[in-house]
């Protein structure tokens, strides 16, 4: 059966080796049937021989061993993970070292369990033959490099894909440990299809997945500490980060995608008979999508609008949080997220309250009885709104009589905030309520309509 490595980073690095590069066998398109079949049963006799073995006394202590490594492993992670827990729990400020503690606790228990493995591999090898601790060596390998592609495959947000890749790479890796990784190759390649001048087989396939996952991870994370590295330069206006970073981004996917193409042999001179195609395909079957993302990239050259600011959209009242490729994120004062389309704020009415000066200005109208003073009424009225906390003092609050009606002195009041992202609605009720209380302390009497009913008793003919 072989002696097997005995430090997993060599078990990792060949296997990537491996996997990334040429084979060692020569292999073309004239690989026939009979060849293969002849790698086939080199694999199954690798495995028949891993079965013969089981009836060995020295097997059977393997196992044995092993099952006892994980209940001694069961059994020390329940009495040691609670302490290590309580004392993770009084570190605070460290967000990031809190990730990389919460991150070992949760595999403690295989970190034991391998430990001990690799001692047992060890004391079996010092009083007997190697070989006789060939499944322990084996399986503390291959725990050794769950852990290891597990751990490093939390630097991966996405966990869809950090998942996939700790799989393929635990895959790879486990093939590399039995000796089988070879075979494998072998009969993955021998799996293909030819377009034209390039050759697609199974393993070409393999490895431009692997070569994408991992360089869409390295964009995605290059992207994201770009564009954190933008927000914290005060001479790039918000609009413009999140150009740059929207464009930095994009740059990074696309070259992530060709670098992907070319490994697996695909000519890219290729692509451009399908262009026409593609073009008619997106002027037909995408025009709203694409218009938004036209009306993305228009947004953010004119600056029009920009996270932070107040806006109007028809109905919608609130401020953007975010601006993306397709739409623009607006939370309102219920705190509903409207997720509307950026060719609304191209084709629409848009009303940005903070586009060029935060200041607002807001009117109330009211009216009194015919007593009261005018004069009096007005200074009254700016007085008392001039009292409300976020009325602004310049420029000053102003009254105005805009009318005799039919049963009061008709007044516009006008003052300026400058926080609309705060509410309107909440600050002309505050603004009403102190007219109320400034009116009642005055004697100033708001008038309401009357109406006289006057009911006419029919005449009796009789």
């Amino acid at each position: 059966m072989g002696c097997h490595r005995a430090v997993i980073g060599k078990f990792l690095m060949c296997c990537y080796a491996r996997a990334m590069d040429p084979l060692k066998t020569p292999i073309n398109q004239t690989l026939d049937l009979e060849t293969l079949s002849k790698h086939f049963e080199s694999w199954l006799a690798s495995l028949v021989g891993y079965f013969k073995s089981l009836n060995d006394i020295w097997t059977i202590i393997q196992f044995g061993l092993i099952a006892g490594c994980y209940i001694f492993a069961i059994a020390l992670d329940g009495v040691i993970s609670p302490r290590i827990e309580e004392q993770i729990r009084k570190i605070h400020g460290q967000p990031t070292l809190l990730r990389i503690l919460a991150v070992l606790l949760r595999r403690l228990r295989w970190i034991f369990f391998a430990i001990s493995l690799w001692v047992s591999a060890s004391i079996i090898k010092s009083v007997s033959w190697p070989s006789r601790a060939y499944f322990i060596s084996v399986t503390a390998s291959l725990v050794t490099a769950w852990i290891i592609i597990a751990i490093a495959s939390r630097l991966i947000r996405n966990r869809t894909l950090a998942n996939l890749l700790a799989t393929i790479a635990w895959s790879i890796a486990a093939l590399n440990i039995l000796g089988l990784l070879d075979e494998t190759r072998i009969v993955l390649d021998f799996i293909a299809i030819s377009v034209g001048d390039t050759r697609l087989s199974l393993l070409n396939v393999a490895q431009a997945i692997i070569l994408f996952g991992a360089l869409i991870w390295f964009a995605s994370t290059l992207a994201a500490s770009i564009e954190n590295r933008l927000r914290l330069s005060a001479d790039l206006t918000p609009s413009l980060q999140v150009l740059v970073s929207k464009f930095v981004k994009f740059t990074l996917v696309t070259i992530a995608v060709l670098i992907s193409l070319t490994a697996v042999g695909i000519n890219l001179t290729a692509l451009t008979v399908f262009s026409g195609a593609i073009g008619l395909g997106i002027g037909i079957g995408l025009q709203k999508v694409v218009s938004n993302l036209i009306s993305g990239i228009i947004i953010l050259l004119d600056k029009s609008i920009k996270p932070g600011d107040v806006i109007s959209l028809g109905e919608k009242f609130g401020w953007i949080t975010t601006l993306r490729s397709r739409y623009v994120s607006v939370v309102t004062r219920d705190g509903v997220e409207h997720l509307i389309p950026n060719e609304d704020f191209i084709t629409q009415q848009v009303v940005n309250w903070s586009y060029s000066n935060r200041d607002v200005r807001l009117d109330i109208n009211f009216g009194v009885s015919y007593v009261s003073d005018p004069h009096e009424v007005r200074s009254i009225a700016i007085e008392a709104v001039s009292k409300c906390e976020r009325v602004l003092k310049k420029p000053a609050v102003v009254c105005h009589v805009i009318s005799f009606g039919e049963s009061s002195i008709d007044f516009v009041l006008r003052f300026w905030i400058e926080d609309p992202e705060n509410g309107l609605t909440n600050i002309r009720g505050q603004a009403f309520l102190a007219l109320w209380d400034a009116f009642h302390d005055n004697n100033i009497s708001i008038p309401y309509p009357h109406r006289e009913v006057i009911l006419h008793t029919p005449l009796n003919t009789e």
